[in-house]
């Protein structure tokens, strides 16, 4: 065997031996990192308690032709605990807790369209609670009457178109503008933050516990199975 050839093949062999300590060293590092759950940036998190609100509006509108149809078959008691989540989680954790006392202060002294929009809000947030409060009472019977049926269809339904456009510009404007006055170091501070309050609130994982109880909700309502929810195809045009 030339010198040549001889030289090539040491260097091949030291190249695998390398390759092979390498990622010996980096496996287990990257199987520890892909274990590890995500951290849930500030404004991530905002966004997915939205979610948890979302279904509870989604259960609103479905159940909005029922009140109507025929209120004394509804389940009130489903009705009455998806109020008491929006209550607990929605208005007094994540409006007073998280929007009113760190969101919106920051994104009005912005002024001009800004400030307009987080006063709108919040007026928004005053009407959200008492229309929940008229909901509780209504329904803490397990039942509707036949008086207040069209009276909280009513109300149920300026509820959810209220808050469909509130959570669609908190979203898109209003999170987004409170996000650029501060680093990337600094929302992760906010996030410990908000994690911290959280869970004086609830005593665990608010987002969590919220999820379980509009599944269930859900579940007792028959709304559980997202597939009875797919759109039918459109209309055949006509040649």
């Amino acid at each position: 065997m030339s010198a040549s050839v001889q030289q090539i093949t040491r260097r091949e062999l030291i190249a695998k031996a390398a390759a092979v300590t390498t990622a010996t060293l980096i496996a287990p590092n990257f199987l520890s990192a892909e274990s590890k759950e995500p951290e849930v940036t500030a404004t991530e998190d905002l966004m997915r308690e939205h979610g948890v609100l979302r279904r509870a509006l989604l259960v609103y509108t479905e159940t909005i032709p029922k009140i109507r149809s025929n209120a004394a078959s509804l389940d009130g008691n489903a009705l009455y605990r998806t109020g008491v989540l929006f209550r607990d989680f929605g208005e007094n954790y994540h409006e007073k807790m998280l929007e009113e006392a760190h969101i919106f202060p920051v994104v009005h002294k912005g002024g001009g369209k800004l400030a307009t929009l987080t006063d709108v809000l919040v007026a928004q947030h005053e009407r959200g609670r008492e229309i929940t409060s008229y909901l509780l009472a209504v329904t803490k019977n397990g039942r509707i009457a036949t008086a207040n049926a069209e009276p909280l269809a009513r109300s149920l339904e300026a509820f959810v178109l209220m808050y469909r456009n509130h959570a669609a510009r908190e979203d898109t404007i209003v999170f987004p503008a409170w996000k650029k006055h501060f680093s990337e170091e600094q929302l992760d501070e906010l996030s410990d933050q908000f994690e911290d309050i959280e869970h004086k609130m609830f005593g665990k994982d608010g987002f969590d516990d919220a999820v379980e109880k509009i599944s269930a909700i859900e579940t007792a309502l028959g709304y559980a199975d997202l597939s009875q929810f797919t759109a039918p195809p459109p209309p055949q045009l006509k040649s």
